[in-house]
């Protein structure tokens, strides 16, 4: 009988919700749990015929990391954001990798998992580069913050709740390591690639360096769909869907939608830069080049979401909806 799934080659994009407590908290123990879970729902998507590739936030450990590196500053030298994002990738990605393979195989499926370090390109022209907005790490007091801007970095006030550092946030540009991710996936791998947007790198005469910049992880995973020949992108949050006048009495959910009348509702103002916006940029993006179908629902709602009729779980994003009318 002929296989009538609308999807096919899956790329997974995991929310820090995915690795952390509910409460935020990212211990060894919590984010192991967190990931044990989300590995379980992955593992759904591969025993029902899905080949799978997985990209992921790293948010809380990287901002782990900043803390070990103001506390221990006067004893080893601190390790750079592209360092960082390095580290966490690997340690995420054997986390994530041992999860996984377990969870196959107590659904009976014997398949190799695979994580790849991977480097993503950015412009050094980048306008992000000139004015950080990006916020990384803990909130810190004002006393604190200085001592941090005297060794050049950049923070800015937040307020009550403290100071923050700011760093760039590049567009990606190309997914380096891209092919190689290719390669496993069509070989029956199951990939894991690109955390926490891939570790920023810029090309000067002719060879690469890495960058002090975080990349937005929704926007390298509509650029690594493409490069892995995925028709479906899911971003698993902790939302059953994107929504229009969110927090208002006349908030409303949205389905199934065009991504020219996404982008209509995203110019309007809808989703917030910090949070929503990024997620709703991937999805137009990725339906606009190669892939066909975009989708942010749940984590718990994954596997469903991609046996489902288009439209009936989640925010589904493709190049032509069912019609331009706002939801009422």
């Amino acid at each position: 009988m002929t296989d009538q799934r609308w999807a096919r080659r899956v790329l997974v994009a995991l929310g820090g919700n995915a690795m952390s407590a509910p409460d935020g908290s990212a211990t060894e123990e919590h984010q192991i749990a967190a990931l044990t879970v989300a590995a379980g729902h992955i593992a759904d998507l591969v025993a029902d015929g899905y080949q799978v590739a997985i990209t992921h936030g790293n948010g809380p450990q990287v901002g782990n990391l900043l803390v070990k590196n103001e506390l221990a500053a006067a004893v080893v030298p601190p390790v750079s954001l592209d360092w960082c994002v390095a580290q966490t990738q690997a340690t995420i990605g054997f986390v994530l990798t041992d999860a996984l393979e377990a969870a196959l195989r107590h659904r009976g499926i014997e398949r190799q998992v695979a994580t790849l370090v991977s480097r993503t390109l950015v412009d050094e022209r980048d306008p992000a580069f000139t004015a950080p907005s990006k916020p990384v790490g803990r909130y810190r007091t004002a006393v604190q913050a200085r001592d941090m801007i005297s060794l050049g970095q950049h923070w800015r006030d937040f307020g009550q709740r403290g100071w923050r550092r700011v760093v760039a946030s590049p567009r990606p540009l190309a997914i380096l390591d891209a092919l190689v991710g290719k390669d496993l996936l069509d070989a029956g791998r199951v990939l894991i690639m690109s955390g926490g947007g891939g570790i920023p790198v810029v090309r000067r005469s002719g060879r690469l360096h890495g960058v002090e910049a975080v990349i937005d992880k929704d926007l390298t995973a509509a650029l690594l769909g493409h490069y892995l020949g995925c028709d479906t992108l899911i971003i698993a949050t902790d939302v059953d869907q994107a929504v229009l006048r969110w927090g208002t009495p006349e908030a409303a959910a949205i389905g199934h939608v065009s991504s020219s009348t996404m982008g209509r509702y995203a110019s309007q103002g809808h989703f917030a830069a910090g949070s929503m916006g990024p997620k709703i940029l991937a999805t137009c993006g990725f339906v606009d080049g190669p892939g066909t179908t975009a989708i942010i629902t749940r984590l718990d709602r994954l596997a469903e979401a991609a046996r489902a009729p288009l439209g009936s779980i989640g925010t589904v994003v493709t190049r032509s909806g069912p019609d331009d009318r706002p939801p009422q």
